[in-house]
């Protein structure tokens, strides 16, 4: 790969995790204190997610597969996301708010497949340069995090002047560049121009036979089921840490709570690392469990901890995502891979997807609108360690199950 080709696609990278960490984080704290948001409202909000990992396969199987440019397809959407992100800046209500953010999602969630695409059409040696890649998207992710608690935005007082909707401002201006810059990528034409694609192939749903497989159906049914507490942490982790007025002195300077979360993103740096080695040392159920009851113990040090003398137990609850991510959903997809075979490879992998950032992770952020309403004790105010048990216990069920019923088998570490 050229130097420049390098350079290219690990922009396009960084500014694709950038504009995903410029606002997703803080929307919640946005949302409940900027527009009155109930827990109900906020959790429909990032349901876009979901509801934008649903719809995307159909945009890539239906259109960038078969007519467009994948770089193309890649700009006009960060074009168009660009648009409705200054559109979510100036939103006064959450009626004003929900259709934008609708649209952005589901313009948005396809490009995560685009960049992709772009980067492996360039790439003899994928399992060698992707990573390279690959990691300059979680430093834009730090990075649109740090810049966020560097203003200040994120802190009890700016949010309370509304400085907060600064971040869309900051992401759609991102969109922006990197809609245009898009169009300067190398080409990457159709794959599929020619092929006949079904709804079964686009929705993976060719894989579904692997569930006869009651090894793998127990696998399929807890990645759904431990995407309920996952969505408890996009979802109120930065409430939660704003309205505890959560910050750290860093160079003489207060980061708020969205700086500090970058932890975490760090952390998954580190622990992906870590993951063939824990892989060739315990298996896969060992590796799959210990990311399981790291969901609990981290919503353990949230429920106990505090801004003031516990704080410690915040930054390891952060810290643990790294594993929580790693250990559960890479080790995953490598379980996925290994189990499908050549011939529903990718189907398996798309089924996956749908189910977790599809359909799990739209159950569990209702399910957190429903027990972050539950515990509202008065305005702005919430029982956060009641709010913080419920994931804890769900995802403890959750490993007693797995540890129960799955039963060990061997499978190789491939990346």
């Amino acid at each position: 790969m050229k130097s420049i080709t390098r350079i290219q696609l690990s922009f396009m990278m960084f500014l694709e995790f950038f504009i995903w960490g410029g606002w997703f984080v803080t929307m919640g704290t946005f949302l409940g204190n900027n527009l009155s948001a109930s827990g109900g409202e906020t959790a429909m909000a990032y349901s876009t997610q979901s509801w934008g990992a649903i719809i995307a396969p159909f945009v890539i199987g239906l259109i960038a597969d078969r007519f467009f440019n994948a770089e193309r397809i890649l700009g006009v959407l960060h074009i168009i996301g660009a648009v409705l992100m200054y559109q979510l800046s100036q939103a006064t209500d959450f009626n004003g708010f929900y259709p934008y953010v609708l649209g952005y999602m589901i313009a948005y969630m396809p490009t995560l497949a685009l960049v992709n695409s772009v980067s492996f059409n360039q790439m003899s040696d994928p399992s060698k340069d992707f990573p390279i890649i690959r990691v300059w998207g979680t430093v834009g992710w730090v990075v649109a995090g740090l810049l966020i608690s560097w203003f200040g935005w994120d802190l009890k007082e700016s949010i309370a002047e509304g400085l907060l909707s600064n971040t869309f401002l900051m992401t759609a201006i991102a969109s922006a560049v990197l809609g245009v810059f898009s169009f300067l990528l190398p080409k990457t034409p159709p794959k599929g121009k020619d092929e006949k694609v079904g709804i079964s192939d686009i929705l993976g749903l060719d894989a579904l036979k692997l569930l006869k497989d009651k090894n793998f159906l127990i696998f399929f049914l807890s990645s759904v089921l431990i995407c309920i507490p996952l969505a408890f942490y996009y979802q109120n982790a930065n409430p939660f840490l704003a309205e505890i007025d959560t910050k750290i002195n860093l160079f003489g300077k207060d980061i708020g709570p969205t700086g500090i979360m970058t932890v975490g993103q760090i952390s998954e740096v580190l622990f992906m690392l870590l993951l063939p080695v824990f892989f060739k040392k315990y298996g896969f159920k060992k590796t799959i469990l210990i990311g399981m009851i790291a969901w609990a113990l981290r919503y353990l040090l949230f429920a106990y901890g505090n801004s003031g003398e516990l704080l410690f137990m915040l930054l390891i609850g952060i810290a643990l995502h790294g594993i929580c991510y790693d250990f559960f959903f890479v080790s995953g997809q490598i379980y996925t891979d290994s189990k499908a075979g050549e011939k529903v490879k990718s189907a398996a992998q798309g089924l996956i997807t749908l189910a977790t950032y599809g359909v799990g992770m739209l159950i569990g952020f209702w399910v957190a609108g429903k027990i972050t309403d539950k515990y509202l004790v008065s305005e702005g105010v919430h029982s956060w360690q009641d709010i913080w048990l419920f994931p804890a216990l769900f995802a403890a069920g959750v490993f007693v199950l797995f540890a129960i019923l799955f039963k060990n088998e061997k499978i190789e570490y491939k990346a």
